[in-house]
């Protein structure tokens, strides 16, 4: 087994190293409260766990080989303090004492974990308390070789859920935007409004406007009513937790009447145009055609009145000639 990681004290007589001691866990026994820091050394995290052996334990662990992926992810939902005991386990077919373990939350390094081996593999813990928001985040185990393999936790409360898409409603009526997590009991419920690029939180008092309820714990509803097009716009429902907070963003879009009619309206003015130019082609096919018509029919006319001096003109000479042949 490896040797642990952590607090180190020189070799000197017993009352130098329960001074040593003493300045250690100094910190935790300032005040009643924990300390805000999650990277305490291991003798107060062990003081800061047995203080908080009433808590439950909440146990997560991580499997590693040279043939997983370089990065495994865990997801832990808490929303409630308790003693948090993270194991990664990877296994190698080299020589386990070559591999290098460290953990991490975000950037910062962590300090006295635990390491132990069994045969080809590699197991490594870290044990620590968690009551407060600050220490939510990130923690990630790294066993390096010749590749770098990293396990990651995910601590965070729970998340809230809603429909993915906009509510739609119009101008006067009443309309109720719902949030609710699974299996949880937040402490408390508030609703925000978006001013700009700012949250306001909504005025639950106006009781002629806002109604605030929930049929259950882990559900709250904030009806509108007399709903105008300014009350359009995005919602924040928040969820307040004891290691922190969590948030749903609700999308509510409010229409006047006019706007469902804009298409239909659209539609009718379509149609007319449509017809109004069918009309105007009719007229000029028709009027095309007719003017060929009076031409040959001016032509006719033109014609008849031709024939009809000939005519005249023909008889004319002939009674002259039968005139003389009388005489």
């Amino acid at each position: 087994m490896r040797a642990l990681t952590g607090l180190q004290c020189p070799r000197a007589p017993r009352l130098h190293f329960l001074l040593c001691l003493l300045l250690a866990a100094r910190p935790s026994l300032a005040d009643s409260q924990p300390t805000d820091s999650t990277f305490t050394s291991l003798p107060v995290r062990e003081e800061m766990m047995a203080k908080y052996s009433n808590l439950s334990l909440e146990s997560h662990n991580i499997s590693l080989t040279e043939q997983s992926s370089m990065l495994m992810e865990k997801n832990i939902t808490l929303e409630r303090p308790c003693n948090v005991e993270l194991t990664c386990q990877f296994t190698t077919s080299g020589d386990v004492n070559s591999v290098n373990v460290t953990w991490r939350k975000g950037n910062e390094l962590l300090e006295d974990h635990l390491i132990s081996t069994r045969g080809n593999m590699l197991s490594t813990q870290y044990m620590f308390t968690i009551v407060n928001s600050k220490q939510m985040g990130s923690y990630s185990c790294f066993f390096e070789d010749e590749k770098v393999h990293r396990g990651t936790f995910n601590i965070k409360v729970p998340e809230l859920h809603r429909k993915n898409k906009p509510l739609v409603t119009y101008v006067g009526d009443s309309t109720v935007l719902s949030c609710k997590c699974q299996d949880c009991s937040p402490l408390n419920w508030s609703w925000y409004s978006s001013n700009g690029s700012t949250q306001v939180p909504v005025d639950i008092q106006m009781n002629d406007k806002y109604m605030m309820n929930g049929t259950h714990a882990n559900e709250t509803r904030l009806k509108i009513m007399h709903l105008s097009e300014e009350d359009g716009g995005s919602y924040w429902c928040r969820a307040q937790f004891h290691l922190g907070e969590s948030e749903e963003h609700i999308e509510l879009v409010v229409l006047s009447f006019w706007v469902p009619l804009k298409p239909f309206l659209a539609i009718i003015a379509e149609v007319v145009l449509l017809v109004a130019i069918i009309l105007l082609c009719e007229v000029y096919t028709q009027k095309k055609r007719k003017q060929p018509d009076e031409g040959k029919e001016f032509e006719q006319i033109e014609q008849l009145k031709l024939d009809d001096s000939n005519g005249i003109e023909n008889n004319a000479p002939r009674h002259r000639k039968s005139e003389s042949v009388g005489q």
